[in-house]
């Protein structure tokens, strides 16, 4: 197949096409308004800014499960025990699992509806305003890249279940030589690292499913089926903070701020829609599947983690209050297997764990590059960042991208590895922020539709309930962004303060400051680009279609 050269400028079009980037053309007018306007066929690409489209159904299913399942749903989630129990943790993941689906259903919509590199941050410059998108992608940007080196530092910590002499500075340049072979020579490289690592997750996950399903009725060595007997003793929810009705609500928040922590999902399918083979098909089935995904793994998880262990356990709380999540010895289903006296199973589930841990990182360093790449493209970051190789990687996005990881070095030193975990924390808020950028893109995406004529009904997906699924994913991932760090006013301080909202008065910077010097304006509806890259990303399923259908003959 013939790889044409990415054309210059955003709405470029050809002599033989209509004009689709000229308000005043045919093509823009109220009859072509109603059906997105057939792409010109003289306009033939495999690429679209420079990326490859190289991502089949397979690794694009896989990376969607790989990006949203994290170490915190083995580990972490163990502070939503002792905080909430597992009747507040059931009902804080699954009850924020139904508020992310809110996000996704936004995200589907418009990320197949133009499937392109940068995903919402991208489309925020197009739809919303150049200061929004400018925001929302070094938000996106600054909190993969800052948790690139908290991964490996954690894999480092999960390394000591076996031994405590590992070289910690050999870890990481180990973790930094293998990000860069996968990540640097192709984005298929990437998919298929990604496909088998996510396996290993979904292994270990359903492999705890089956451990809780077989111990709870008896098949352990104590042939104890104790059954929900933690639900009962020592109770479903735990007192957090304070005591009575408030502890026990205190708890449930303590339970609910750990499932916005550990749920995730839209924002990686949405990053690796621009390089995708069939994007419209593929990314429409991953963020369907999503839902899926959402109450298997997570809320399941949730209510496995419950069964296994009381969220009294002392072993839990004192590894909690002296280590962390930081080692696999603070895993919930790692105590309980202990607990009951099962060996072999917990060394399994730690080497499992390391994997998991290894491809949380590989995927922050993929995401970061193509975040910092889509901001070159719309002129938010310098241009020389533009640089693709051969293959279809962002070379000087990828190096600017690989200084992060060096920090893991700074985990040699105690002092400085504490140094590394508060840069991570500063940046909790950011994940927050992502989807309460994604769902108000959404509202002027879909006012853009209807201004400028567009039949909802003929987009390739059509999210539910819509605009008030936006409407109310906006209120309530505000609400939980305002209150997650409401135990810092029982006894206020300020480096703590900052620890929770920080990103938050990073982003009104970065708004304020680019609105000051750029002067750029909120975009009028009836200005929207709803056409944009659709030409191009029309034209190229189309002959990858044809190209299926001859292969086929």
């Amino acid at each position: 197949m013939r790889k044409c050269r990415r054309l210059k400028g955003h709405n470029s079009h050809t002599s033989d096409g209509p004009d689709y980037s000229n308000p005043s053309s045919p093509s823009r007018s109220r009859k072509w308004r109603k059906k997105p306007p057939y792409p010109p066929r003289s306009i033939q690409v495999e690429n679209v800014d420079g990326l490859h489209r190289r991502l089949s159904n397979r690794q694009i299913q896989w990376i969607a499960i790989g990006g949203s399942i994290g170490t915190a749903l083995f580990v972490s989630i163990g502070w939503g025990l002792v905080e909430g129990g597992p009747g507040s943790l059931f009902i804080a993941f699954a009850g924020y699992c139904a508020i992310l689906a809110l996000a996704n259903s936004c995200m589907a919509e418009m990320s197949v509806f133009m499937p392109v590199v940068g995903g919402w941050v991208r489309m925020s410059s197009k739809w919303i305003d150049e200061a929004y998108g400018f925001m929302a992608g070094w938000n996106f940007f600054l909190y993969e890249a800052v948790l690139i080196p908290f991964e490996i530092s954690a894999l480092n910590l999960v390394l000591t279940y076996w031994r405590d002499d590992i070289p910690v500075a050999a870890v990481v340049a180990a973790c930094i030589v293998l990000y860069g072979i996968i990540n640097l020579f192709a984005v298929r490289a990437y998919g298929e690292s990604e496909f088998w690592l996510a396996s290993g997750k979904v292994l270990l996950i359903f492999m705890l499913f089956c451990f809780t399903f077989v111990t709870m009725v008896g098949g352990n060595p104590k042939h104890d089926a104790y059954g929900f007997r933690y639900w009962k003793n020592p109770g479903s929810f735990a007192e957090y903070i304070h005591t009575g009705n408030l502890g026990r609500f205190e708890g449930f928040l303590g339970a609910y701020f750990q499932a916005s922590f550990t749920i995730v999902g839209p924002e990686y399918v949405a990053m690796v829609a621009g390089e995708a083979i069939y994007p419209r098909k593929t990314i429409k089935a991953a963020f369907k599947t999503m839902y899926f995904r959402f109450g298997i793994f997570f809320i399941m998880g949730a209510l496995c983690v419950g069964i296994v262990l009381p969220y009294n356990d002392k072993t839990l709380n004192d590894l909690l209050s002296t280590q962390g999540t930081g080692t696999g010895a603070s895993s919930p289903y790692v105590i309980a297997m202990k607990n009951m006296g099962i060996s072999v199973l917990p060394d399994l589930t730690n080497a499992l764990m390391v994997t998991s841990i290894f491809s949380a990182g590989n995927s922050y360093v993929y995401c970061a590059t193509r975040t910092l790449y889509s901001l070159s493209i719309d002129g938010h970051a310098p241009q020389f960042l533009q640089k693709t190789t051969k293959a279809g990687v962002p070379i000087y996005c990828f190096c600017v991208t690989m200084v992060f990881p060096l920090l893991a070095f700074l985990s040699v030193g105690r002092a400085a590895s504490e140094g590394v975990k508060w840069l991570a924390n500063i940046t909790q808020a950011a994940q927050l922020m992502d989807y309460i950028f994604m769902c108000t893109l959404y509202l002027f995406f879909y006012r853009a539709l209807k201004v400028q004529g567009y039949d909802r009904n003929s987009l390739p997906y059509k999210g539910w309930g819509q605009p008030y699924v936006a409407i109310l994913g906006v209120i309530l991932f505000s609400i939980t962004l305002a209150i997650y760090g409401y135990a810092t006013f029982y006894a206020f301080d300020v480096g703590t303060f900052f620890t929770y909202y920080a990103m938050c008065f990073i982003c009104i910077i970065l708004w304020v400051g680019f609105k000051l010097i750029k002067r750029s304006k909120f975009i009028r509806p009836e200005d929207a680009d709803l056409v944009w890259e659709r030409p191009k990303i029309d034209a190229y399923e189309a002959r990858q279609k044809k190209k299926k259908t001859a292969e086929v003959a």
